[in-house]
C-alpha cells in the first residue's frame, strides 16, 4: 500500500498536480463547457455565465476561496481535469458510476431530468408530460408506463447526442422497437427534427425547452414522463480529481449549507423557472 501511495505521489508531482488541504488552498480554477444554457453559456462579454457559474461563485464564497471559471470543450473536460489543467468541473455534469471510475464527485447541487420530444404531426396518443419517472428501480407501475410508451413509439426514428447518458437510456428503453440515430451536437439534432428527417429525440429538459420555445421548435412538443435516475445517476455534482478528499468535503459542506438556507432553490428558479435543487427530487 505504501508503495502505491508513493507511486501516486510521484505521478501527481510529475504532472504538476498538488493535493492541498482545505486550510492550504486559497484559490480554485473551475471549468465549464459554456454551451448548454441555462446550465452554462458564454455571455455577450465573453465571460462564462449561467446556473453552474452562479452556484460555483456561491460555493466558493462559502469556502472562502478565490475562484476562476474557465471554458473547456465537453469532450475533453474530464481528461483535462485529470492532468491538472484545472481543479474542478461545474458543467451540468451528472454523477454516474462510469464517470466515478475517472473522477470524484461532490454531493448533488441540482437534480434535473430528461424528456422525449416528438413531432406534433405524428398525432401520437396523449401522455402526462408532468409525470416524474425515476429509472433507478423499475417496478410494475413504471414498467406499464414504459410499455405504453414503447407501443406508441414503435417504428419511429429518434435522435440523441452521441456518447451521452441519454443515448444509453434511449437504446435501453426503446432501441428494440425504434431506430436510434446519434448526433455530434444538439444543434444538428434540432436541424434534422425541424426538417422532419427524424420523429423526435431524448435530451435534457431545459436544452429542449430553449429549442421548443423558438420558431423552429414549434413543430414538436414534449412527450411522455420526465425521466431521471438510472444511467443519469442521482443528480448533477462538482467533479474533482480522484485523491482530493479535502476538496470534495469542502464542496459537500458548502452545498449542504446552500441547500439548507434555500440558496440552491433560489438560483434554480432564477435560471430555470422551476426548482431543480436536490430537495425537490426527493
Amino acid at each position: 500500500m505504501r508503495k502505491s501511495v508513493a507511486i501516486s505521489a510521484i505521478l501527481y508531482l510529475s504532472l504538476g498536480i498538488t493535493s492541498l488541504t482545505a486550510a492550504e488552498r486559497k484559490s480554485l480554477t473551475i471549468a465549464s463547457e459554456g454551451a448548454s444554457p441555462p446550465w452554462n453559456a458564454i455571455g455577450s462579454s465573453g465571460e462564462l455565465t449561467g446556473f453552474d457559474i452562479d452556484v460555483g461563485k456561491e460555493l466558493c464564497r462559502r469556502m472562502s476561496l478565490d475562484c476562476e471559471f474557465v471554458p473547456q470543450d465537453w469532450d475533453g473536460i474530464i481528461p483535462a481535469l485529470t492532468v491538472g489543467k484545472f481543479d474542478a468541473i461545474m458543467s451540468g455534469m451528472a454523477i454516474t458510476e462510469r464517470r466515478k471510475k475517472s473522477i470524484a464527485f461532490s454531493q448533488p447541487y441540482a437534480g434535473g431530468f430528461n424528456q422525449l420530444v416528438v413531432r406534433k404531426d405524428l398525432n401520437l396518443p396523449p401522455t402526462d408530460t408532468s409525470q416524474k419517472l425515476d429509472l433507478t428501480e423499475i417496478d410494475a407501475g413504471k414498467k406499464q408506463t414504459l410499455d405504453q410508451l414503447k407501443a406508441a413509439l414503435s417504428g419511429k426514428t429518434f435522435g440523441v447526442l452521441r456518447s451521452s447518458n441519454s443515448e444509453v437510456v434511449l437504446n435501453a428503453l426503446f432501441g428494440s422497437v425504434a431506430t436510434v440515430r446519434g448526433y455530434d451536437s444538439q444543434d444538428n439534432l434540432h436541424l434534422d427534427l425541424s426538417a422532419e428527417r427524424i420523429d423526435g429525440g431524448l435530451a435534457d429538459y431545459f436544452t429542449w425547452k430553449t429549442f421548443l420555445d423558438s420558431e423552429d421548435g414549434d413543430i414538436a412538443a414534449f412527450y411522455g414522463p420526465q425521466l431521471s435516475g438510472g444511467a443519469w445517476g442521482p443528480g448533477v455534482g462538482v467533479g474533482t480529481r480522484l485523491g482530493d478528499p479535502d476538496l470534495v468535503a469542502a464542496f459537500d459542506a458548502a452545498i449542504a449549507a446552500a441547500r439548507a438556507d434555500g440558496t440552491l432553490k433560489r438560483l434554480s428558479v432564477q435560471w430555470f423557472g422551476i426548482d431543480v435543487s436536490p430537495s425537490s427530487f426527493r
